[in-house]
């Protein structure tokens, strides 16, 4: 999976305008039939919350920005709809993760289920759109003919994008995507829904509950200290996973954490951030080295030769983000980073 989460997403009253306008006959009319979600700019989530509707507040946050971006997404004119959407759905994936245990698993299964297939749609077409923008600007240093002889590589990738979009929109153009987007609605609409049973005396708020699940998935990142020197590149792209995790596991309740949050969160997101420009260069170099391997008995010696020259200037790039993660490890891994977690968590 392409690193994919660097930019900022638009303001939620643009998008509840938007969404407003998809329902109300405006552009994107007719993708949704019940009325338009209404959201603040943030979830809203607070301390005294059951698991339950703090995990409906960020459901609802992200599926009023998952629905903003689908008209664009459909038109495919504007791939920054595209990658809005595929981040709104990333996060009710992992909103699903840290609250889940307030739901009734049989009763949301299929909710689940049917964002992981849009999550795989969307991902296909992104992560090819990844690749290409990274490869244009690997082409934007070349001479022109070095352009010309690595564009087959590029014209493959392209076709696959577009064979994944036709993909997508047939999901988007579905009759299930359409019930199921109408029913995930109404899930995240009504207090109560598919939550689980709980007495009083089991930790059921977030103000019981965030401390434990945030301090756990900051333990599983700090795990990989001991083997990071000597970590692989697989090694580190689960530890981009990871750190993920813990990325949005502060989020989601950072209204109710104290100050340093912010600045923990900007910590997390720079190692992510490496992490992911990492993979993003070794997906490359292996798909580029695929490719000659593929088409080895199409191509001209000069092709081969310039798409030979992209696959090391990748692997070169891998090995330099994978020299330099000490510096965005200790931002995350060190005793200052600990303190401001406890600080944060210390007002719940």
């Amino acid at each position: 999976m392409i690193a994919d989460e660097r930019r900022e997403r638009p303001p939620a009253a643009d998008l509840a305008e938007r969404a407003d306008q998809a329902s109300a006959g405006g552009p994107g009319a007719g993708l949704v039939s019940s009325p338009p979600l209404v959201v603040g700019k943030t979830p809203g989530v607070m301390a005294d919350d059951v698991l339950p509707e703090a995990g409906r507040k960020v459901l609802r946050f992200h599926l009023a920005r998952m629905l903003a971006q689908e008209p664009g997404t459909r038109e495919g004119s504007d791939p920054e709809a595209l990658h809005r959407m595929r981040v709104a759905t990333r996060r009710m994936r992992a909103a699903w993760r840290v609250f889940g245990e307030g739901y009734q698993r049989g009763r949301t299964k299929r909710h689940r289920r049917r964002l992981r297939e849009v999550a795989g749609r969307l991902g296909a077409v992104r992560d090819l759109d990844v690749l290409i923008e990274a490869g244009e600007a690997y082409l934007a240093t070349q001479s022109r003919t070095e352009q010309r002889s690595v564009a087959p590589l590029f014209a493959a990738w392209r076709e696959q994008r577009d064979d994944a979009r036709i993909l997508l929109v047939r999901e988007l153009e579905s009759d299930g995507y359409k019930r199921w987007v109408d029913d995930f609605r109404d899930f995240v609409r009504n207090e109560g829904a598919g939550a689980a049973a709980v007495i009083p005396t089991v930790p059921h708020r977030i103000r019981d509950r965030a401390a434990s699940q945030i301090w756990t998935a900051y333990e599983q990142v700090r795990a990989y200290e001991p083997v990071l020197r000597w970590a692989d590149v697989a090694t580190l792209h689960e530890l981009r996973i990871t750190a993920k995790w813990l990325r949005y596991t502060l989020e989601f309740v950072r209204e109710c954490l104290g100050p340093d949050t912010a600045a923990l969160i900007a910590r997390v997101t720079a190692m992510q951030d490496h992490l992911g420009l990492m993979h993003d260069a070794d997906v490359a170099a292996s798909m580029a080295r695929a490719f000659l391997v593929e088409r080895s008995g199409r191509l001209s010696e000069v092709e081969s030769a310039a798409i030979g020259r992209y696959l090391m200037d990748r692997e070169r790039e891998v090995a330099r983000l994978r020299r330099t993660v000490g510096p965005v490890w200790r931002g995350v891994g060190g005793l200052a980073f600990r303190r401001g977690l406890g600080r944060a968590v210390a007002v719940l």
